[in-house]
């Protein structure tokens, strides 16, 4: 899967909203009549029995110090870190109810992911008091087998903290760092250094943390090329095990805080595809392979290796190798996926409160899955994980017939074919639908076509481009 090629003429007339696919049906999908009673017996019904499934922990932690202008996050901007008492005395009960559905607790968490907001808003102690709330009420497996990843400002994280919490059981983390240009971060009002950074960095690698992860975005104000070329020159000296590039996607009718960036200050179509064929290809030198959706990954990297494997899933946490994990969202906003269905949290961290002290968990709103939403978001993770299908075990599963079934889809396709982005082989009764690797930077597009909640209810102004 190392195989990648950029062609910037394809990309940038192909280039169009789309949705990142951490879910399908994707969550502008979901109903508010989907409540907590659905959630609950989609809980129970898929953990009776003793089925072994596996199960995944995502916390939020809504908090943070200052207000980065390009953030969607679902966030509360402050400095008294006394808010977030009242906050986890909620998410702790929270957590204790999400346990008593799933046997009591006895159920073990293989992947555990605390974001925000930013986690290292919270104090050493209150984050200790966290995590003994999430191991009361779950076994966590072993280190070795585990997942436990935090999201990390290293603007306000000194490397004690980094010690500590290694010793919380968390063995990966994750640094924002989206440019290192000063003009830029000026712009998006997150000035942070180089050394603040690397000083992070260099405390997880002395505390044995299995990865980092640096997360970039390109797009912002004031980029250029010969910026981001400097700054990609620094992440690659700080050699991460895992980089994040996501596109800025600038919605100001969405999000207010990106009312306070000047749309004048952003980079062009042109510049923004520049850069990202500048990163690609710098990347690409470093040794780091494109995972797919905006990810790249050493080749010993647990993604790579699961990717070579077939074991690489996407979910509302990113790309994953554990493939078969429930997953359990705690906190506002926090999202779900069990069994045939997700669900989501209030957004409204008083409306939070409310809930958990009236004892009912906080589901705002959900879907669920039908046979047809099953049988595409197989194929859509096919295509997101490993730009591959093999029909006949699709055919299998589903009990469909591919050609039959997906006949308008097939039609779309050829227009992907012509461009030499896909191969669908035969075309008459596929047996492998494969993505090129000029095909690899668009895939969305290619998912786009298997959606049917898109093509038949178009939801305009909510997407980033696809590219």
């Amino acid at each position: 899967m190392s195989e990648l090629a950029f062609d910037a003429e394809l990309v940038r007339r192909l280039d169009r909203p789309g949705p990142r696919y951490t879910s399908y049906p994707t969550a502008d999908r979901f109903e508010p009549d989907f409540t907590a009673r659905d959630y609950a017996l989609h809980a129970r019904r898929r953990h009776l029995g003793g089925q072994h499934r596996g199960l995944a922990l995502y916390v939020h932690i809504p908090f943070c110090r200052t207000v980065c202008f390009y953030c969607a996050c679902n966030k509360i901007v402050t400095g008294d870190r006394t808010r977030a008492v009242p906050y986890l005395d909620h998410l702790e009960r929270e957590i204790e109810l999400q346990a008593e559905l799933y046997e009591g607790g006895g159920r073990r968490l293989d992947q555990v992911h605390w974001g925000g907001g930013s986690p290292t808003f919270l104090t050493v102690p209150q984050m200790r008091r966290l995590m003994k709330s999430v191991r009361r009420s779950f076994r966590l497996a072993d280190d070795c087998a585990g997942d436990f990843a935090i999201e990390i400002d290293p603007r306000f994280t000194k490397p004690a903290t980094v010690a500590a919490l290694r010793t919380l059981g968390f063995n990966r983390v994750s640094l924002g760092v989206q440019d290192f240009d000063p003009e830029v971060q000026r712009k998006v009002n997150r000035v942070q250094s180089l050394e603040e950074t690397r000083a992070v960095v260099e405390a997880a690698r002395a505390e044995r943390f299995r990865s980092v992860n640096l997360d970039l975005i390109y797009g912002l104000p004031g980029q250029t090329v010969m910026s981001f070329n400097t700054t990609l020159a620094r992440v690659v000296d700080l050699a991460p095990d895992r980089i994040a590039l996501y596109n800025y996607a600038h919605l100001p009718h969405l999000f207010k805080p990106q009312r306070r960036i000047d749309a004048a200050d952003l980079p062009g179509a042109s510049s923004r595809l520049d850069i990202l064929q500048l990163a690609v290809r710098r990347l690409g030198q470093a040794g780091y392979r494109y995972i797919g959706m905006d990810h790249f990954a050493r080749p010993d990297d647990d993604l790579s290796v699961a990717q070579d494997q077939g074991r690489l899933r996407r979910n509302f946490m990113g790309y994953t190798p554990h493939s078969d994990n429930d997953i359990i969202g705690v906190g506002v906003s926090a999202i779900s996926s069990v069994g045939a269905s997700y669900s989501q949290n209030v957004s409204n961290v008083e409306a939070y409160y409310e809930a958990i002290a009236q004892e009912e968990l906080p589901v705002a709103r959900g879907i669920e899955l039908d046979a047809d939403d099953l049988l595409r978001r197989t194929v859509i993770q096919g295509l997101m994980c490993h730009f591959l299908l093999y029909v006949p075990s699709i055919e299998q599963a589903y009990l469909i017939d591919f050609a039959s079934y997906f006949a308008r889809e097939l039609e779309e396709l050829d227009e992907f074919v012509a461009a030499g982005l896909v191969t669908v082989e035969p075309r008459e009764r596929p047996e492998w639908i494969t993505v090129t690797p000029r095909g690899r930077f668009l895939v969305r597009n290619l998912c786009m076509v298997f959606d049917r909640h898109l093509r038949d209810r178009p939801v305009e102004g909510r997407y980033s481009r696809t590219v």
